[in-house]
C-alpha cells in the first residue's frame, strides 16, 4: 500500500509558507494506519529497549500503539503546563518559531533504553532537544522513529550517531 497518499499537505499552516503533513487521513483509514503501525513495529522488532518515548501530539498516536503491541510502557513528552509532577524542560527552535517540551523527572531512570517516536521529522529542534531530556535524566536512546520524513530540511544532522527511521521520506 502506498502509504505517501494518505499524508496530506496543508498550505500556510500553522503560519505562512510552511506546509503542513497532515497524517490525519492515515489515521482515519484503518487499514492504512495498521499498515503504517506494523511497519514502524517491524523496523524495531529486534531493536532492545525498555520503553517508547512518544512526543506531543501526533508522537503519541504512533507511539502508544507501537508501545501496546510491542508489551512495553509509554512515556509521554508533553508540551508546557500538561504534566502534573516534578518536570525536567528544554526550550526548542521550529521552522516557524520556538516552544518548550517536557518530561516528569522519574519517568526515565538511569540506564533505560528507550525508543523516542514522533509522527514528523522536519527541521529536527523537537527530536534533539527530546534526545536531550531523556539523556540528561540517564536514559540511553536505543532508536528515533519517524512516520515521516522531510529530508531537505535536514533535521537528521541534528541526530548523528542515533539509529534514524522514517517510514516515509520526501
Amino acid at each position: 500500500m502506498d502509504l505517501k497518499k494518505f499524508i496530506r499537505d496543508i498550505p500556510n499552516f500553522p503560519k505562512e509558507g510552511i506546509i503542513f503533513k497532515d497524517i490525519t487521513p492515515l489515521l482515519k483509514d484503518a487499514e492504512a494506519f495498521k499498515e503504517a503501525i506494523d511497519k514502524m513495529i517491524e523496523y524495531y522488532r529486534d531493536a532492545e529497549f525498555d520503553y517508547i518515548v512518544g512526543i506531543e501530539a501526533r508522537g503519541f498516536l504512533i507511539g502508544a500503539p507501537m508501545a501496546i503491541e510491542m508489551g512495553k510502557g509509554f512515556i509521554p513528552i508533553r508540551k508546557p503546563g500538561k504534566l502534573p509532577a516534578d518536570i525536567l524542560s528544554k526550550d526548542y527552535d521550529l521552522e516557524y518559531g520556538s516552544n518548550r517540551i517536557e518530561i516528569h523527572r522519574d519517568a526515565i531512570s538511569p540506564g533505560d533504553r528507550v525508543l523516542i517516536i514522533d509522527d514528523l521529522l522536519a527541521t529536527g529542534g523537537t527530536i534533539a532537544a527530546a534526545v536531550e531530556l531523556i539523556e540528561e535524566l540517564g536514559g540511553q536512546v536505543a532508536g528515533i522513529g519517524f512516520l515521516y520524513e522531510l529530508s531537505e530540511l535536514k533535521g537528521r544532522d541534528l541526530l548523528t550517531g542515533y539509529d534514524v527511521f522514517s517510514l516515509m521520506k520526501e
